[in-house]
């Protein structure tokens, strides 16, 4: 503590702030001191600790005393630290405006009670890393008078409200041309995008009639390709007008959409992945998810090959018409006794689905029979259920 040094708040020539943190106390060594809570800033020169709670209480610790810094980590009862370990006291050194005339330390540490020691640490180590305060301070140069215009007799000009109006409308005509501008270059873009959306179709189709002369893992990056270009003429309410008849439109495209999607994921998929890859296909044509439920609740009625299905816990799913539900809980029930249990983020990662819809057929396999249920500290978990064999 005898190399801190009373000070006020304000900065050298050529310092300037970093960053500060509140809530840190100050130790001498391992000794508790009394600055108990202060603003801790740091600076290109020096560390500055504000007292909090008393004004005009400030001491300072310049870069050049420290040695090195050192992170002390805490517990659930001592807060995480820096220490700074400092040279040696200098005989011949100014000790008017020194905190303490002596110390037994050769170090002082910094107590961080309210967080942020991580940062604050990192940010010393680099302003200790530049030496700033090493460099010269460079004097301004007197700025030369800036020559005001005039006109050709040599009076100043005076652009008064009629030059500031101009120079409003130039800036206007300026921001209007830039606008057109990006909004031609957005319309080509388009114009590409729908070209390539339609090759995308063209490929898709192409893809199955060849089906079987590629293989999995070609046709599976194919596919995601394909996903990433989009929908070619997504429905809108502008090409179909609003109500009944949109959302027809759009359970028709939808059902198009998910098709191939339901394949790839089980027959089943839960309308939060839909309403993301949907409106990822679609671009800049966002659907909501009102519109999304309301055009997926037209399945039916359109004779679709999906369906719009929900569960007792309130998920909403849709899944093929062709989708064998016995079946799925017969494998889910062997590979449940093939793993003597399970639980649904155990299931989600084998059968690569969301946790959401993986507790939901676990669920589902309980109230067939399938499945029991162990619900304990260690959370809840599956079983092969064998009360119905007795």
């Amino acid at each position: 503590m005898d190399r801190l040094l009373w000070c006020d708040e304000s900065l050298l020539p050529g310092e300037v702030n970093i960053l500060q943190q509140p809530g840190v106390r100050l130790y001498d060594g391992e000794d508790r001191t009394p600055f108990e809570n202060g603003i801790l800033q740091l600076t290109s020169h020096r560390v500055i600790w504000d007292d909090q709670d008393q004004d005009g209480r400030t001491v300072c610790l310049h870069h050049s005393l420290v040695v090195r810094l050192e992170d002390v980590r805490g517990s659930l009862t001592k807060s995480h630290k820096v220490a700074s370990f400092l040279r040696p006291a200098a005989s011949s050194r100014d000790t008017s405006q020194a905190v303490t005339m002596t110390s037994r330390h050769g170090y002082v540490r910094f107590s961080f009670r309210k967080g942020g020691q991580s940062e604050f640490l990192s940010a010393y180590q680099q302003q200790m890393a530049k030496k700033l305060w090493e460099l010269p301070q460079i004097k301004a140069l007197p700025s030369k008078p800036v020559a005001q215009p005039r006109t050709a007799r040599g009076a100043p000009v005076r652009s008064g409200i009629m030059g500031i109006e101009r120079t409003m409308e130039a800036k206007r005509l300026e921001t209007d041309k830039n606008i057109s501008e990006a909004f031609q270059d957005l319309s080509a873009l388009m114009e590409k995008a729908k070209e390539m959306v339609a090759l995308a179709d063209s490929v898709t189709r192409k893809l199955e009639e060849k089906k079987g002369t590629l293989t999995d893992d070609e046709t599976t990056a194919l596919k995601s390709y394909l996903l990433s270009v989009g929908i070619a003429n997504p429905v809108t309410r502008e090409t179909h007008g609003s109500g009944a008849t949109y959302h027809r439109e759009l359970a028709k495209q939808l059902a198009v959409f998910l098709e191939a999607q339901l394949k790839d994921n089980g027959g089943i998929m839960t309308m939060q992945d839909i309403y993301c890859r949907f409106n990822r296909a679609r671009g800049m044509e966002l659907v909501s998810p009102e519109d999304l439920v309301n055009a997926c609740q037209n399945f039916q009625s359109l004779k679709l090959p999906v369906r719009l299905r929900k569960f007792d816990s309130g998920v909403l799913v849709v899944e093929l018409l062709s989708h064998d539900e016995d079946s799925l809980l017969k494998g889910l029930q062997s590979q449940v006794t093939d793993s003597t249990s399970m639980s649904a983020d155990e299931l989600a990662q084998l059968s690569n689905i969301s946790i959401m819809l993986a507790k939901e057929r676990l669920l589902l396999a309980e109230s067939k029979g399938f499945l029991c249920r162990d619900d304990s500290v260690e959370g809840l978990r599956f079983y092969h259920n064998r009360f119905v064999e007795v």
